[in-house]
């Protein structure tokens, strides 16, 4: 596995990440498929309609159910979910503090009950790791500690040291352990500080001597200021090598991405496409449209003119205000294709423009225009 730097436009760049389920031309956002499927959506559709390179399945929920064994007997997460291209799974640290019922950490792990039934599980940096092992991801991320927005800097180091600790004996496990089903896997480590700037830095000098072959940049997007949002990822990139991936975990909007992108990041996943879809928010090439607004009640042009996408191009807006009136399923079908399609046309436009050095002026374009509300 590896990752080749192909082109840079000021401080955005393309690159190619080689896994052995596939390449993945970067920047690139990740659906996420939380318990082994992006809501609505199938493989098929991911992979034929909306040329979905990667996507991203969460830890914590997979380990909840089906659970280890049952993803083992199937042959791992690609086969369980009828899935042949690459998968990120995140460490499950998020999760535990904003999902789990008594949350306890400590310096060993975190211990805390299943918001599903109640039932007392651990997770260490070692268990977590053995937990990847088998789900055999592509890209697996260390077990790191998620403070909450707004914390005091020494709350902040706290978790940042602990994470840092952790990150020390994720790698251990993780060179001491084999991948199960005859392909490599990749280890990123998570850059943390919360909005401090001196331990964004330190994160990150601190995670790079150890070598890691990507890194994340995690805590963000958790209720701080769109600024402040970006001189974390800008301070984060200013450090993080060159030569090696960056993942800018969680985030978001499509200004998001664009900011980010032009800051130095490769890979991003967020619930926002889906999610927002499925309650009516729709990204456009044209802006943001809330399709339970009456305006679209007699509006029969397409859903989106602006991208080749099967649902953008085959239905109207007011045939997808009157499934979100009624409640039918197929709306949210739509809804999330919709928006998924919009973010991986944007990703394609990004790596366009960044080859043709004029990233730019592209994002400013883009960022007018995808931020309006129609």
């Amino acid at each position: 596995m590896r990752f080749e730097l192909l082109h840079t436009s000021g401080q955005s760049r393309v690159g190619r990440l080689s896994t052995d389920h596939g390449m993945i031309d970067t920047p690139v956002f990740m659906p996420v498929g939380t318990v082994g499927t992006v809501k609505a959506l199938s493989p098929r559709e991911l992979m034929d309609d909306l040329h979905s390179q990667i996507i991203l399945n969460n830890t914590y929920h997979l380990y909840l159910r089906p659970g280890t064994d049952r993803i083992y007997a199937a042959g791992g997460l690609h086969q369980f979910i009828s899935w042949n291209r690459p998968i990120l799974t995140d460490s499950g640290g998020y999760q535990i503090f904003s999902l789990a019922d008594r949350c306890k950490v400590t310096d060993e792990g975190a211990t805390f009950q299943s918001h599903i039934d109640g039932t007392s599980c651990e997770f260490t940096p070692e268990s977590v790791i053995d937990i990847q092992r088998v789900f055999g991801s592509d890209i697996m991320m260390v077990l790191d500690e998620c403070p909450e927005a707004g914390v005091s800097q020494s709350r902040a180091r706290e978790a940042h040291e602990r994470t840092i600790d952790w990150a020390y004996r994720s790698l251990s496990r993780f060179r001491e352990t084999e991948p199960l089903y005859g392909h490599d896997q990749w280890l990123f480590g998570i850059v943390q500080g919360s909005t401090y700037e001196d331990l964004r830095r330190e994160s990150a000098e601190q995670l790079m001597n150890m070598n890691f072959p990507g890194y994340a940049i995690g805590g963000l997007s958790v209720g701080e200021e769109a600024a402040v949002l970006y001189d974390m990822v800008q301070v984060s990139c200013d450090i993080l090598p060159p030569e090696k991936p960056r993942y800018l975990m969680g985030v978001g909007t499509p200004v998001n991405l664009l900011e980010s992108i032009d800051r130095g990041v490769d890979l991003f996943d967020c619930v926002m496409p889906t999610r927002n879809g499925r309650n009516g928010m729709l990204f456009t090439t044209e802006g943001i449209v809330n399709i339970r607004n009456q305006k679209w009640a007699q509006d029969d042009s397409r859903l989106d003119s602006g991208l080749d996408c099967y649902a953008s191009q085959t239905f109207s807006r007011s045939y997808v205000r009157h499934l979100f009136q009624c409640n039918e399923i197929l709306g949210l079908q739509i809804s999330a294709m919709q928006n998924l399609a919009l973010y991986q046309w944007l990703m394609r436009g990004a790596r366009s423009a960044i080859i043709e050095k004029r990233y730019e002026r592209f994002k400013t374009e883009m960022c007018s225009k995808l931020s309006r509300r129609l």
